[in-house]
Protein backbone atom coordinates (compact mmCIF):
# COMPACT_ATOMS: atom_id res chain seq x y z
CA UNK A 1 0.00 0.00 0.00
CA UNK A 2 1.41 3.35 -0.82
CA UNK A 3 1.15 6.26 0.75
CA UNK A 4 -1.31 8.11 -2.10
CA UNK A 5 -4.16 5.09 -0.98
CA UNK A 6 -4.58 6.64 2.44
CA UNK A 7 -2.91 10.50 2.32
CA UNK A 8 -5.41 13.39 2.98
CA UNK A 9 -5.51 15.42 -0.48
CA UNK A 10 -6.73 18.62 0.79
CA UNK A 11 -4.33 19.66 3.65
CA UNK A 12 -4.92 22.52 5.57
CA UNK A 13 -2.57 25.03 4.89
CA UNK A 14 -1.16 28.75 6.04
CA UNK A 15 1.15 31.07 4.78
CA UNK A 16 4.08 32.97 6.53
CA UNK A 17 2.31 35.70 7.49
CA UNK A 18 -0.14 34.16 9.23
CA UNK A 19 -0.23 35.10 12.81
CA UNK A 20 0.14 32.34 15.65
CA UNK A 21 -3.54 33.10 17.10
CA UNK A 22 -5.01 32.82 13.25
CA UNK A 23 -3.18 29.78 13.26
CA UNK A 24 -4.35 28.33 16.65
CA UNK A 25 -7.69 29.02 15.31
CA UNK A 26 -7.52 27.09 12.11
CA UNK A 27 -6.25 24.16 13.42
CA UNK A 28 -8.91 23.85 16.05
CA UNK A 29 -11.37 24.65 13.74
CA UNK A 30 -9.58 21.97 11.12
CA UNK A 31 -9.67 19.44 13.73
CA UNK A 32 -5.64 18.82 12.76
CA UNK A 33 -2.34 19.27 15.06
CA UNK A 34 0.00 20.52 11.82
CA UNK A 35 -0.02 23.01 9.29
CA UNK A 36 2.32 23.14 5.94
CA UNK A 37 3.22 26.64 5.32
CA UNK A 38 3.40 27.88 1.75
CA UNK A 39 4.81 30.61 0.52
CA UNK A 40 3.11 33.39 -2.06
CA UNK A 41 4.21 30.72 -5.23
CA UNK A 42 2.29 27.91 -3.21
CA UNK A 43 5.62 26.11 -2.67
CA UNK A 44 5.96 24.39 0.79
CA UNK A 45 8.85 26.31 2.93
CA UNK A 46 7.74 25.16 6.21
CA UNK A 47 5.72 23.49 8.88
CA UNK A 48 4.49 24.36 12.38
CA UNK A 49 2.74 22.22 14.92
CA UNK A 50 0.22 22.98 17.58
CA UNK A 51 3.42 22.26 20.03
CA UNK A 52 5.18 24.64 18.53
CA UNK A 53 2.75 27.22 19.08
CA UNK A 54 1.59 26.50 22.77
CA UNK A 55 5.40 26.20 23.47
CA UNK A 56 6.00 29.34 22.17
CA UNK A 57 3.21 31.43 24.20
CA UNK A 58 4.88 31.55 27.91
CA UNK A 59 8.50 31.87 26.31
CA UNK A 60 7.44 35.50 24.60
CA UNK A 61 5.54 36.20 27.41
CA UNK A 62 7.06 35.92 30.56
CA UNK A 63 8.14 39.56 31.63
CA UNK A 64 4.95 41.11 29.49
CA UNK A 65 1.87 42.26 30.82
CA UNK A 66 -1.18 41.17 30.12
CA UNK A 67 -1.92 43.79 27.69
CA UNK A 68 1.67 43.43 26.27
CA UNK A 69 1.31 39.78 25.73
CA UNK A 70 -1.65 39.96 23.85
CA UNK A 71 -0.47 42.59 21.73
CA UNK A 72 2.91 40.50 20.72
CA UNK A 73 0.69 37.07 20.41
CA UNK A 74 -1.31 39.21 17.71
CA UNK A 75 1.26 40.21 15.79
CA UNK A 76 3.72 36.88 16.32
CA UNK A 77 3.93 35.37 12.83
CA UNK A 78 3.84 31.46 12.07
CA UNK A 79 7.58 32.26 9.66
CA UNK A 80 8.97 33.17 12.92
CA UNK A 81 7.96 29.51 14.41
CA UNK A 82 7.71 26.96 11.86
CA UNK A 83 10.09 24.10 11.45
CA UNK A 84 11.89 25.45 8.10
CA UNK A 85 13.63 21.82 7.45
CA UNK A 86 10.85 19.15 6.75
CA UNK A 87 10.50 15.82 6.07
CA UNK A 88 8.94 15.10 3.84
CA UNK A 89 7.45 11.77 1.15
CA UNK A 90 5.89 11.51 -1.68
CA UNK A 91 3.08 9.25 -3.00
CA UNK A 92 4.56 6.74 -3.79
CA UNK A 93 6.08 5.92 -0.83
CA UNK A 94 5.53 2.93 0.94
CA UNK A 95 2.45 3.25 3.56
CA UNK A 96 4.99 1.02 6.15
CA UNK A 97 8.01 3.41 5.07
CA UNK A 98 5.85 6.65 6.36
CA UNK A 99 5.09 5.41 9.52
CA UNK A 100 9.05 3.93 10.29
CA UNK A 101 9.79 7.66 9.33
CA UNK A 102 7.52 9.09 11.91
CA UNK A 103 8.40 6.80 14.38
CA UNK A 104 12.16 7.19 13.97
CA UNK A 105 11.77 11.02 13.97
CA UNK A 106 9.03 11.16 16.76
CA UNK A 107 6.72 13.08 14.38
CA UNK A 108 3.02 12.67 13.58
CA UNK A 109 2.19 13.68 10.03
CA UNK A 110 4.19 13.73 7.11
CA UNK A 111 3.60 16.54 4.01
CA UNK A 112 3.54 14.68 0.63
CA UNK A 113 5.07 16.37 -1.74
CA UNK A 114 5.50 15.48 -5.78
CA UNK A 115 7.44 17.92 -8.18
CA UNK A 116 8.02 20.10 -5.83
CA UNK A 117 4.68 20.83 -4.85
CA UNK A 118 2.33 19.71 -1.66
CA UNK A 119 0.16 17.22 -3.05
CA UNK A 120 -1.38 16.40 0.92
CA UNK A 121 -0.70 15.13 4.43
CA UNK A 122 0.25 11.45 6.04
CA UNK A 123 -0.36 11.46 9.75
CA UNK A 124 -0.29 8.92 12.50
CA UNK A 125 -4.19 9.05 12.35
CA UNK A 126 -3.98 7.85 9.32
CA UNK A 127 -1.62 5.31 9.75
CA UNK A 128 -3.84 4.25 12.96
CA UNK A 129 -6.78 3.87 10.45
CA UNK A 130 -5.03 0.92 8.69
CA UNK A 131 -3.70 -0.86 11.32
CA UNK A 132 -7.41 -1.26 12.24
CA UNK A 133 -8.18 -2.25 9.00
CA UNK A 134 -5.22 -4.70 9.16
CA UNK A 135 -6.78 -6.32 12.78
CA UNK A 136 -10.32 -6.20 11.24
CA UNK A 137 -11.16 -4.33 14.27
CA UNK A 138 -14.52 -2.48 13.29
CA UNK A 139 -15.90 -5.96 11.81
CA UNK A 140 -17.72 -8.75 14.15
CA UNK A 141 -16.34 -12.33 14.11
CA UNK A 142 -14.10 -14.72 16.54
CA UNK A 143 -10.93 -13.69 17.43
CA UNK A 144 -7.81 -15.78 18.01
CA UNK A 145 -4.18 -14.84 19.14
CA UNK A 146 -1.44 -18.18 18.64
CA UNK A 147 1.48 -18.76 19.36
CA UNK A 148 3.48 -20.59 16.79
CA UNK A 149 6.88 -21.68 14.96
CA UNK A 150 8.70 -19.80 13.48
CA UNK A 151 9.04 -21.68 10.43
CA UNK A 152 8.00 -22.22 7.03
CA UNK A 153 4.45 -23.63 6.61
CA UNK A 154 2.81 -22.66 9.74
CA UNK A 155 0.87 -19.81 8.22
CA UNK A 156 -0.75 -22.40 5.62
CA UNK A 157 -1.40 -24.96 8.25
CA UNK A 158 -3.40 -22.07 10.16
CA UNK A 159 -5.58 -20.99 6.96
CA UNK A 160 -5.91 -24.72 5.92
CA UNK A 161 -7.75 -25.80 8.79
CA UNK A 162 -9.94 -22.69 9.41
CA UNK A 163 -10.55 -23.48 5.29
CA UNK A 164 -11.94 -27.32 6.37
CA UNK A 165 -14.05 -25.69 9.00
CA UNK A 166 -16.11 -23.56 6.26
CA UNK A 167 -14.37 -20.04 8.01
CA UNK A 168 -14.06 -16.96 6.09
CA UNK A 169 -10.56 -14.97 7.05
CA UNK A 170 -11.67 -11.54 7.93
CA UNK A 171 -7.78 -10.45 9.02
CA UNK A 172 -4.77 -11.96 9.09
CA UNK A 173 -1.58 -10.49 10.94
CA UNK A 174 1.80 -11.65 12.20
CA UNK A 175 4.02 -10.23 15.13
CA UNK A 176 7.53 -11.15 16.65
CA UNK A 177 7.08 -13.67 19.59
CA UNK A 178 8.64 -13.76 22.98
CA UNK A 179 12.13 -14.94 21.11
CA UNK A 180 13.36 -15.94 17.57
CA UNK A 181 11.60 -19.05 17.06
CA UNK A 182 8.50 -17.88 17.88
CA UNK A 183 5.84 -15.84 15.83
CA UNK A 184 2.18 -14.20 16.94
CA UNK A 185 -0.10 -14.86 14.20
CA UNK A 186 -3.83 -12.51 15.47
CA UNK A 187 -6.44 -14.16 13.02
CA UNK A 188 -10.45 -12.66 12.86
CA UNK A 189 -12.60 -15.63 11.41
CA UNK A 190 -16.38 -15.39 10.58
CA UNK A 191 -19.08 -18.65 10.22
CA UNK A 192 -16.89 -21.00 12.02
CA UNK A 193 -17.44 -22.23 15.98
CA UNK A 194 -15.53 -21.30 18.05
CA UNK A 195 -14.96 -24.36 20.31
CA UNK A 196 -14.38 -25.94 16.70
CA UNK A 197 -11.46 -23.16 15.91
CA UNK A 198 -9.88 -23.76 19.56
CA UNK A 199 -9.67 -27.48 18.67
CA UNK A 200 -8.43 -27.07 15.12
CA UNK A 201 -5.65 -24.92 16.49
CA UNK A 202 -4.64 -27.00 19.53
CA UNK A 203 -4.47 -30.19 17.25
CA UNK A 204 -1.98 -28.20 14.85
CA UNK A 205 0.51 -27.38 18.23
CA UNK A 206 -0.18 -23.98 18.26
CA UNK A 207 -0.35 -22.36 21.99
CA UNK A 208 -3.68 -20.12 22.09
CA UNK A 209 -2.74 -16.85 24.00
CA UNK A 210 -6.29 -15.40 23.27
CA UNK A 211 -10.03 -16.49 21.94
CA UNK A 212 -12.76 -13.75 22.42
CA UNK A 213 -15.80 -13.12 19.96
CA UNK A 214 -15.38 -9.30 18.72
CA UNK A 215 -18.53 -7.21 18.29
CA UNK A 216 -18.55 -4.92 15.22
CA UNK A 217 -17.85 -1.11 15.67
CA UNK A 218 -19.25 1.51 13.40
CA UNK A 219 -16.47 3.86 11.98
CA UNK A 220 -15.66 6.90 14.11
CA UNK A 221 -17.50 10.39 12.90
CA UNK A 222 -15.74 13.15 14.33
CA UNK A 223 -11.89 14.95 15.02
CA UNK A 224 -10.28 11.34 13.61
CA UNK A 225 -12.13 11.75 10.21
CA UNK A 226 -10.67 15.29 9.54
CA UNK A 227 -8.14 15.64 7.19
CA UNK A 228 -4.66 15.65 8.39
CA UNK A 229 -5.21 14.90 12.33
Amino acid sequence: MLVAERMSTSPVTVTEDTTMNVALRVMRQAHVRRLPVLDEEGNMVGIVSEKDLLYASPSIATSLSIYEMHDVLTRLKVSELMTREVITVTPNTLLEDAARIMVDNVIGGLPVVQGGRLVGIITQTDIFKVFLELLGAREEGLRLTLEIPERKGEMARITTAIARLGGNILALSTFLGDDPTTAVVTVKVEDAPMDELIAAMTELGFKIRDARETPPWPAADIGSTQPGS
